[in-house]
């Protein structure tokens, strides 16, 4: 039916975590259940009561996130990440996608002319909270040409055109 990877939703009611026996679907394609009126009822809420009412069906994250995290893992996607001063934006690219091939996405200028990539992981920034601290901490790294792009990172390109 398709080259690429099929991922199949099932809407199960609120109670039911169980994937539909249905065996030359289900052992072929990812599923995943997704509770709609749950869902429904999640979006009419506040932050703060829809984490309240998350942990309450031990749900860790909102169908809508655990759709986008299956289909880009399904695809071999990630994204990393630029700060501006006033802006920052998520890139997606291909999952073992060089610094080089990365910097091109945002501009081939930005390839052409690249000389490092300023990379910071997400979880390093997290720590520290703030790229001020991160820095402080030394876990900023230079990286070259080659350097394989992970998912979360953040990354300032230098170049030169």
């Amino acid at each position: 039916m398709s080259a690429k990877p099929v991922l199949v939703l099932f809407n199960n009611m609120d109670d039911d975590d169980v994937l539909p026996d249905i065996p030359a679907l289900t052992s072929k394609e990812t599923c995943m259940v997704i509770k709609a009126k749950l869902e429904q009822e999640l979006i009419q809420m506040s932050d703060e009561e829809a984490k309240e009412f998350l942990s309450e069906f031990n749900i860790t994250a909102s169908a809508m996130d655990r759709v986008i995290q299956q289909s880009y893992a399904l695809l071999g996607l990630i994204s990393f990440f630029t700060v501006g001063e006033d802006e920052v934006r998520a890139w997606t690219i291909q999952k073992g996608t060089s610094a080089l091939d990365a910097a091109e996405v945002i501009h081939s200028d930005i390839k052409k002319g690249f000389i490092r990539a300023e990379v910071l992981s997400y979880t390093d920034l997290i720590d520290a909270g703030t790229q001020a601290e991160a820095r402080k901490r030394g876990t900023f790294r230079l990286e070259g040409k080659t350097y394989e792009v992970k998912d979360g990172d953040i990354i300032n390109f230098r170049f030169n055109v």
